[in-house]
């Protein structure tokens, strides 16, 4: 295969976004604004109201104060201090995009912060009520109970930012029955048959995936993920309501929800509110996801609060026939780019130059070959030598790595197809592998074939499974620090809960569970190794009240840095049986040198 050009990236921008000069101004702007407002210190989470992994660029609060463009974190900005609180995932980006004579950054375990240690004794700490939980308040007033109070106020971020961008206003597409496999009537129904079980006369939908999937609604408010940002109110009886901006409100949306909910302006959720207070309504809310004000609201109204699990997370989880064909038919699709692109990069690669940058553009080419690839479904993590081992690493102009021969490339990536949303990894050899990165890849491959051959009774949970990935890395006293699954929705979000792989995880893993399988390990300066497939949970034919996993993904694992050695008979079978089910799907779709590729890359080992 010979190079050619690629057209620019459409999904990804690789500028950096931060520019740390402004930070000092605007933490300026914010201390005047706290002396008027008599607060000695203001929080400022990476979240907005519907608590996204992607907000708007209306809600980037905690970017525009700090310069910081992760997808969690947490600054605490004082008279006289300012911090940065971020985790591991972030520990080079955070002070790379902050201006460090102001914020000190902290790497901290999120559910370990001890905020006390970042206001002084008898401060009034100020909060939005629309940007943190209830749940997240008890906490916090647990953890400064005697030593600080916390105080509610207006945004104090809003009233500085004169240049804010306006609220995002994206078209709207409803889904067929062929691509969402039940009815929103008949959803809704289910939602309130389980409020009826639980007493409640009410329940109050802020998480745009649930709002989405109950109405099989779909738009762009977001980068990455078809949300429409949006509330709903579900009674127990009658039509929902759907609350979104005036804006959103079009004749056509009327028509496509007549019947099925109502539709009302954002403006008016607070007088929705204060009529289920007043009428004295059980209304059940998430604690963990739910904005305090919300709560608060109906608290204030007379309403009796029942704090519960979105209502609508399980059975989202659970995906039908239907969504787990659209999921089985967008990796397909995206097997076929990937081929594409492995075989390219394997040609292009020993040349030296290829950059981190021209990786993921080729990659997006690949899959925007395909007309129903409508966006990536996160940023690609593109990371040459020492960058694989920064686990969630974006690629920018400034950081930009070519990607030396004999170096190890990882390539973490996905995207949303109108049938289903994708995620894989692969990690990439371009010349000859050390016998230590070897044997890292191969204990990594063999966590990665334990859960894909995992068969466990029903109840199981995705914490007990956990250990089964970790377990070869844990014989030679090494390990990694993320999760080993997340929940992936179907033409939703690529991180999705309440399931998944990692010890957090308590809720049972159900058939219809779509989740990924991702171990890893990583040598800090040196080379990072993750290999990613998505499995559906489902039905173990021959052994009643057990489930298994089927794998879905569709791209080869690259075998040249597997040390054979280590695998058993077991594990070599699933390696070249898996092959054989990419070669039988994808071969016939794919042409050519790519074909020629696909069928060395799939041959058995």
């Amino acid at each position: 295969m010979t190079p050619s050009p690629f057209p620019p990236a459409k999904f990804q921008t690789f500028t950096e976004k931060a520019d740390p000069s402004h930070v000092a101004p605007r933490v300026a702007a914010l201390r005047t604004a706290m002396a008027e407002a008599g607060v000695d210190a203001f929080l400022v989470p990476r979240a907005d109201a519907h608590r996204g992994e992607s907000v708007p660029a209306s809600e980037a609060r905690l970017a525009y104060i700090s310069g910081f463009t992760g997808s969690a974190g947490l600054a605490v900005v004082g008279r006289d201090r300012a911090d940065l609180i971020v985790d591991n995932r972030y520990t080079l980006q955070a002070p790379a995009q902050t201006d460090t004579s102001i914020f000190t950054v902290h790497e901290v375990n999120g559910a370990n912060v001890d905020i006390r240690a970042f206001v002084p004794k008898g401060a009034r700490v100020a909060y939005d009520r629309w940007l943190h939980t209830p749940g997240g308040l008890r906490d916090l007033a647990d953890k400064l109970k005697g030593h600080a109070t916390l105080v509610p106020v207006d945004n104090l971020i809003d009233s500085i930012w004169t240049d804010r961008p306006a609220p995002p206003v994206s078209a709207i597409e409803f889904l067929g029955h062929n691509r969402a496999g039940r009815t929103a009537s008949d959803k809704i129904a289910d939602i309130q048959g389980r409020l009826s079980a639980t007493g409640a006369d009410a329940t109050v939908l802020t998480l745009p995936e649930s709002i989405c999937w109950l109405l099989n609604m779909r738009g762009h408010d977001v980068p990455n993920t078809p949300f429409v940002l949006s509330f709903a109110v579900v009674t127990a009886t009658g039509l929902p309501t759907l609350y979104l901006a005036a804006a959103k409100i079009t004749p056509e949306l009327r028509q496509a929800l007549s019947g099925v909910a109502e539709i009302d302006d954002v403006a008016n959720l607070p007088a929705a509110l204060t009529a289920l207070g007043n009428g004295a309504k059980a209304v059940q809310i998430d604690p963990d996801t739910a904005p305090s004000a919300i709560a608060e609201a109906l608290a204030e109204a007379g309403a009796r609060l029942i704090e519960q699990r979105d209502p609508v997370l399980l059975p989202k989880s659970r995906k039908n026939e239907a969504e787990l064909a659209g999921m089985r038919e967008a990796h397909k699709l995206d097997g076929v780019a990937l081929a594409k692109f492995l075989a390219w990069f394997d040609t292009e690669a020993p040349k030296g130059e290829l950059t981190e940058i021209g990786i993921v553009t080729a990659l997006e080419a690949f899959r925007r070959e395909e007309e129903t690839c409508v966006d990536a479904s996160f940023d690609t993590i593109s990371g040459a030598g020492p960058n694989g081992a920064i686990v969630h690493y974006r690629v920018t102009e400034k950081t930009d790595r070519r990607l030396n021969p004999g170096e190890i490339m990882l390539v973490d990536s996905g995207a949303q197809y109108l049938s289903g949303t994708t995620d894989i990894t692969r990690t990439l050899s371009t010349g000859p592998a050390t016998a230590e990165q070897k044997d890292r890849y191969t204990r990594v491959l063999k966590g990665m074939i334990a859960i894909s051959q995992a068969r466990f009774p029903k109840g199981t949970t995705g914490a007990q499974i956990d250990i089964l990935a970790r377990q070869f890395l844990w014989q030679d006293g090494i390990s990694y620090s993320h999760g080993t699954g997340h929940g992936v929705g179907a033409y939703l979000g690529v991180h999705e809960g309440p399931i998944g792989i990692a010890p957090r995880y308590t809720s049972p893993l159900e058939a219809g569970n779509v989740i990924s399988n991702e171990p890893g390990y990583y040598k800090a300066g040196e080379y990072g190794i993750r290999i990613e497939n998505l499995v559906v949970v489902r039905e173990a034919p021959a052994f009643p009240g057990y489930l298994e996993f089927e794998t879905i993904t569709l791209a080869p694992i690259d075998t040249r840095l597997i040390d054979t050695a280590l695998l058993t008979a077991g594990e070599r079978d699933w390696l070249n049986q898996f092959h054989a089910q990419v070669w039988a799907e994808i071969g016939p779709r794919v042409s050519g040198d790519v074909k020629t590729w696909l069928q060395q890359a799939t041959a058995a080992i």
